[in-house]
C-alpha cells in the first residue's frame, strides 16, 4: 500500500516523486519501459535552470531519477496498462490480466504520463531527431542562429514556432499541406507581417536528407485542381539546416479514457477546487484523490521546466489531500 503512485517518469513525474517522498509519503513511480519522457530524445538542454553550460537531456533525466531514488522513491520500470479508480484504495496494473505482483495499490494517484510529438513518419526523420529535427523552437531554436529552417504545420503552434525561430534564424519557411491555415487569424496576421517568414502551400515533406545532420528535405507540391486543369504534382529538393515539426501532440491518456475526464483533444482535465474563494487544489481531476501534472494536461507550454513545476504542485496537492483525508 502506497500513499501515492505516480504514473510517468518525465520531469513532472520525477519532480512529483521528489516532493512526495520528502513529505514522508510512501511513493511509487510506475516509470514505463521507456522511462524519462520526451527529454530522453533531446540532445543539449540549455533552458533548464541550474546548468550554465547546458546538459544532455538523458543526463538531466538520469540525475532527476537518481535524486528521487536516493530519497527513497521506489520505481517499477513497466508500463501502466490499466487503473481502477472506482474504489479505494486505487489500483494500478502493469498487466491486463494481472497477478498480485502486477497490481499496485495506493491512497492517491498522480497522472504524469506526458504527451508524444506527432512526427511526420517519413524516411530519414527518426534518425535525425535531435540532429536538425526538433519539435520545440523555444528549446532548440538557439542552435539555428543565422541558419535556414522550416516549420511543418498550419495551426497556432506552427505560427508560434515560426515567430520564435524568426528571432534567431536567417529565414523561416512554413511548409503546409493545405491552402488555408487552421491557426487563429491573429496568429496568421502576425506571421504574414514578419518579413523573415514565407509560406509554401499544398506541400508535404516526403524525406529528410542528411547523415550526421539535416542538410535538406525532399518535397512534393500538389497544385490544386480546377475544372479545366488536371492535378499537377511537383517533386523538388530544398537545402535546409533544420526542420521543426509542429503538427500537434498526442497525450498519453488511453488507459484513463472513461475513467478520468479528458478534453476534446484527449488531455486530462483539471478540476480546480476552491475554498472560501481561494484556490485550494490546482491539480485535481474529476476523481477525488487523483491528481495530474505536466504535458498530459498542458497543451500550451510543454516545457521541461513547466512540467517540473506542475509536478511539484501535484505532489503538494496530494500531500494536503491525504492529510485532510487522514
Amino acid at each position: 500500500m502506497y500513499d501515492v503512485i505516480i504514473i510517468g517518469s518525465g520531469p513532472a513525474g520525477l519532480t512529483a516523486a521528489i516532493y512526495a517522498v520528502r513529505a514522508s509519503l510512501k511513493t511509487l513511480v510506475i516509470a514505463g519501459y521507456k522511462w524519462g519522457g520526451q527529454l530522453m530524445l533531446t540532445s543539449l538542454v540549455e533552458n533548464f535552470p541550474g546548468f550554465p553550460e547546458g546538459i544532455q537531456g538523458p543526463d538531466l533525466m538520469t540525475n532527476m531519477r537518481k535524486q528521487a531514488e536516493n530519497l527513497g522513491v521506489e520505481f517499477v520500470d513497466k508500463d501502466a496498462v490499466e487503473i481502477n479508480v472506482s474504489k479505494k484504495p486505487f489500483e494500478v496494473y502493469t498487466k491486463l490480466q494481472p497477478s498480485p505482483a502486477d497490481c499496485y495499490q495506493s491512497k492517491s494517484i498522480i497522472i504524469a504520463t506526458g504527451a508524444d510529438t506527432k512526427w511526420l513518419e517519413v524516411p530519414g526523420e527518426k534518425e535525425l531527431i535531435g540532429r536538425g529535427i526538433s519539435s520545440c523552437a523555444p528549446c532548440d531554436g538557439f542552435f539555428f542562429k543565422g541558419k535556414n529552417v522550416i516549420v511543418v504545420g498550419g495551426g497556432d503552434s506552427a505560427m508560434e514556432e515560426a515567430q520564435v525561430l524568426s528571432k534567431v534564424a536567417n529565414s523561416v519557411t512554413i511548409i503546409y499541406r493545405g491552402h488555408k491555415f487552421r491557426a487563429r487569424q491573429i496568429m496568421q496576421d502576425r506571421m504574414f507581417a514578419n518579413p523573415k517568414i514565407k509560406v509554401v502551400w499544398n506541400t508535404v515533406i516526403t524525406e529528410v536528407i542528411g547523415k550526421e545532420k539535416v542538410t535538406g528535405v525532399k518535397l512534393r507540391t500538389n497544385q490544386p485542381t480546377t475544372k479545366d486543369q488536371r492535378p499537377m504534382t511537383k517533386d523538388w529538393d530544398l537545402s535546409i539546416d533544420g526542420v521543426f515539426v509542429a503538427v500537434g501532440h498526442t497525450p498519453n491518456t488511453i488507459i484513463f479514457n472513461g475513467k478520468i475526464d479528458l478534453d476534446e483533444k484527449g488531455f486530462v482535465k483539471r478540476k480546480e477546487i476552491f475554498e472560501k474563494n481561494l484556490l485550494k487544489y490546482w491539480s485535481t481531476t474529476n476523481v477525488d484523490g487523483v491528481f495530474v501534472a505536466g504535458d498530459v494536461s498542458d497543451y500550451k507550454y510543454m516545457q521541461g521546466v513547466t512540467a517540473a513545476g506542475f509536478g511539484c504542485m501535484a505532489a503538494m496537492d496530494a500531500q494536503r489531500w491525504l492529510e485532510e483525508e487522514k
